[in-house]
């Protein structure tokens, strides 16, 4: 991590709904990153921030004086929020086309974009990273750049965050030769940025769909692992694509449960070869000795492994090493898969918020914002 790394101004385009307070209060006091822009939808521009989220406040700590009278600007007024920002972190509420639009258009400004949309996660020269997992993905920049006839803009997307929950529980195995996974997890109601004032019908309520969560779940860890490869740029768009990893095989069911925040995944893998899998004893040293990233927002510890039959749970391990560590439980051979454990992230900080700004502060300290 660089010792004398300057302050960048960033704004956060779409900062009036969950995930963009979330990311309000991580920045409030970033050590590298100085909030300089918040911006949203034209119904709310102009006026300030506080008299449009002060009534639908999330978070649990109150509102950073900051940010009470910063005037919200206009998302779409591209050009004079280039004027101001170094990089942008985005998380709007638009449909798929309207948000490709709009980070590209940020990132032909020369604007760097952090962005916790879906809409760019299949673009192929678009990196999708999870910092201790795939950092070497971000030399796919380059290619990007020069498709979009850039020098400095960018796109870079933070994966769905109910994948934390178990991709890197499992990422530390891989070597032994994965070859399915089934994953069901149990989603936290702020995952589609409600809360129980909100949304009361999930109040002693469990639904069993997702819009959209399960392809994530199967597809973007076949992204995450997959390699930057070199392309003949006459033959398509792209000089460059990251090609998914042909395995594992992932089947996945997700199920939105009348919990707050944290996602928990029940997960059970088979080893290609199951005669010579590794040994639990073996695992959970792999899990022990995961290293993480020197970056200000990572965790000291990235996996931690609970030992009790009922951890972990996510009212009381959902902010550990505040809210950026994955839990792990339950490791134990399985009669049908090889092994079965359980996974725990929290979906707003790891899952959103705290891996987008993870993400931002691993391409700072490459020089990407330059």
């Amino acid at each position: 991590m660089k010792s004398n790394m300057k302050k960048f101004d960033v704004g956060i385009i779409g900062a009036t709904g969950m995930v963009g307070q979330r990311f309000a209060v991580l920045l409030a006091e970033h050590p590298w990153f100085n909030v300089t822009v918040l911006a949203a939808s034209p119904r709310s521009a102009g006026k300030s921030y506080s008299d449009i989220v002060s009534e639908r406040w999330m978070m649990p700590v109150d509102l950073p004086e900051k940010y009470k009278d910063m005037i919200i600007m206009d998302a779409s007024d591209v050009d004079e929020i280039a004027k101001k920002v170094d990089f942008v972190f985005c998380a709007v509420d638009m449909n798929k086309e309207e948000i490709k639009a709009l980070e590209e258009a940020y990132a032909k400004a020369e604007v760097p974009v952090m962005s916790n949309n879906s809409a760019h996660r299949n673009t192929p020269d678009v990196p999708m990273l999870i910092p201790e997992i795939n950092p070497e993905h971000a030399e796919v920049v380059k290619f990007q750049r020069e498709r979009l006839g850039t020098k400095k803009g960018f796109i870079a997307v933070k994966s769905n965050c109910s994948i934390q929950s178990y991709v890197p529980a499992l990422h530390p195995l891989m070597k032994f030769g994965i070859e399915e996974v089934v994953v069901c997890t149990y989603q936290a109601i702020s995952g589609a940025g409600k809360n129980f004032e909100t949304w009361p019908e999930m109040v002693d309520n469990i639904i069993p769909f997702i819009g959209g969560e399960e392809e994530k779940s199967e597809q973007e860890p076949l992204k995450v692992w997959g390699t930057v490869e070199p392309t003949d740029a006459s033959l398509g768009d792209y000089s460059a694509k990251i090609i998914n990893s042909k395995s594992p095989k992932i089947t996945a069911q997700c199920i939105r449960v009348p919990v707050s925040d944290g996602h928990t995944a029940a997960v059970f893998v088979k080893f290609k070869d199951s005669d010579n899998k590794p040994s639990k004893e073996e695992i959970l040293k792999l899990w022990e000795d995961f290293g993480g990233v020197n970056l200000p927002s990572a965790p000291k510890k990235f996996l931690t492994y609970f030992n009790e039959d009922n951890y972990p749970q996510a009212k009381l391990h959902r902010d550990l090493e505040n809210g950026m560590a994955v839990s792990i439980g339950r490791l134990r051979e399985d009669e049908v898969f090889d092994y079965k454990f359980i996974g725990l992230s929290h979906n707003t900080l790891r899952g959103a918020a705290g891996g987008a700004v993870l993400m931002a502060e691993m391409f700072a300290d490459k020089g990407y914002f330059d």
